[in-house]
């Protein structure tokens, strides 16, 4: 079948985008602003048009047909090329904006800038709001993921496709109970690191790549110590270890925060600290969206505000 969408009317032209991109009903019709109804009836006179499904559902998620999958790029390259000629490609106002914008982040990194990124919303965009979501659970379809999102923040060093612009830095450090037996003047030893159990947070979507914290291990001799929790999120390794004689390597801005809640300290080690940076990363097609354009601009001025109060 030819996949040329030109025969689509305009109005078919933007739901199908969506469509492709959510891969969900709802999603789609709330990113158009358009009821569910709509929307299903909008599905219904594409599949007719095509004579294809497009939308398939595979438990309670949808997939995509083989010939929808075939249509993304080239409806993407149609939506864009017919903004640009229509000139919804203007200038972003963000003062009289109503868009909903979608950002990927690990829960780490939502204790950080949640709080200021809302507030320079508000402030700067009163009409628009955010959409969080966690990071996926594997890498397969990352560069698929990232078409549907306007920002995905993760760390550098794990080659995450797309452009990418840093946020903030932070450092990791061993946190261990308050009263914990093997902490001597605030401090512990390599032998003490190798013989304590550890709790450690494991990232599927961060793939094969080893982390900066497993290259210095195996550097310091610590690759064969004893891990006994395993998590997937750093925000929970805190309370993994609480009352325990466990250790965990955490990011910095993570441990104060809940140092004195869980009665946990930071211990001096013989490791040197590993340096943490995390980014914004999107699809090479949002580069010249002005919407885009102003909300990585926007998250730039918090970062620079995180990194001086840093």
């Amino acid at each position: 079948m030819n996949i040329t969408v030109r025969t689509v009317d305009a109005n078919l032209l933007i739901a199908l985008h969506a469509l492709l991109e959510e891969r969900n009903l709802t999603h789609a019709g709330a990113r158009l602003h358009m009821s569910q109804p709509a929307m299903s009836g909008a599905l219904t006179r594409l599949r007719a048009h095509f004579d294809d499904p497009l939308l398939v559902r595979s438990g309670r998620d949808f997939q995509l047909t083989e010939l929808a999958e075939r249509l993304r790029p080239v409806v993407a390259e149609a939506v864009q090329s017919a903004q640009a000629l229509l000139g919804e490609a203007r200038a972003f106002e963000p003062d009289k904006a109503t868009r909903c914008f979608t950002v990927s982040l690990s829960e780490y990194a939502m204790t950080v800038l949640a709080r200021p990124l809302i507030r320079a919303l508000q402030e700067q965009a009163p009409g628009c709001s955010v959409s969080f979501d966690t990071l996926p659970a594997a890498r397969a379809d990352f560069e698929s993921y990232l078409t549907r999102r306007d920002l995905v923040i993760g760390p550098l060093g794990f080659d995450f496709p797309g452009d990418r612009q840093p946020i903030f830095t932070d450092e990791l450090v061993c946190l261990v109970a308050r009263d914990h037996p093997r902490l001597v003047d605030g401090a512990l030893t390599l032998d003490d690191l190798r013989e304590m159990p550890h709790a450690v947070a494991e990232f599927a979507a961060a793939g094969p790549v080893k982390r900066p914290l497993e290259v210095l291990a195996e550097r310091y001799g610590l690759a064969e110590r004893t891990v006994q929790v395993t998590v997937t999120s750093l925000l929970t390794l805190p309370y993994a270890i609480t009352g325990t004689e466990l250790c965990a390597f955490v990011p910095y801005r993570l441990a104060r925060r809940c140092m004195d809640i869980l009665d946990l300290a930071v211990a001096q080690t013989p490791v040197p600290a590993v340096q943490i940076t995390e980014a914004a990363h999107w699809h090479p097609r949002r580069v010249d969206d002005p919407a885009g354009r102003w909300l990585r601009a926007l998250l730039h001025s918090v970062a620079v505000g995180l990194e001086d109060a840093g």
